[in-house]
């Protein structure tokens, strides 16, 4: 199998499972990310404790890029501490400008490596990074516990 049809059916399979995609019972953080190019509008929920993301999820419309990006990205930071799920941020939208290319610190992309061909693709990248943008933006707020 080439890395294409990986990316397809990854891509895919996220965009169609929706197991991120929910309303979150008492959310500590919403924060909305939209892409007026394309019209991709997500809402992130995030329920912190103790310093960590116990709980995430998402709503809203998009591509498919945008809505498998938000579900993959929400996999990858549940459970894990907010300087973390930040640097995971950091190294995701670094990898999509090309300023991260170190294969070590990538792998702790796990599955998102697969987004790394948007560079390339320079009508997509928005779509990719949006779910990013508003965890960034989310973790950067101060009025949760």
């Amino acid at each position: 199998m080439d890395l294409s049809s990986i990316y397809t059916q990854l891509i895919m399979e996220h965009n169609k499972s929706g197991h991120n995609k929910r309303p979150l019972d008492n959310p500590n953080i919403v924060e909305r990310g939209h892409n007026p190019s394309c019209g991709d509008d997500i809402t992130l929920q995030l329920k912190i404790k103790d310093g960590q993301i116990e709980d995430a999820s998402f709503q809203g419309v998009g591509c498919a890029i945008s809505q498998a990006s938000a579900s993959m990205m929400i996999d990858l930071i549940k459970g894990r501490g907010l300087d973390e799920a930040t640097k995971l941020a950091e190294t995701f939208l670094g990898m999509i400008k090309k300023e991260v290319t170190d294969e070590k610190e990538l792998e702790g992309l796990e599955d998102l490596i697969v987004f790394q061909s948007i560079s390339n693709m320079p009508a997509r990248v928005k779509c990719a990074v949006l779910a990013w943008h508003t965890l960034k933006e989310a973790l950067s707020e101060t009025y949760f516990e």
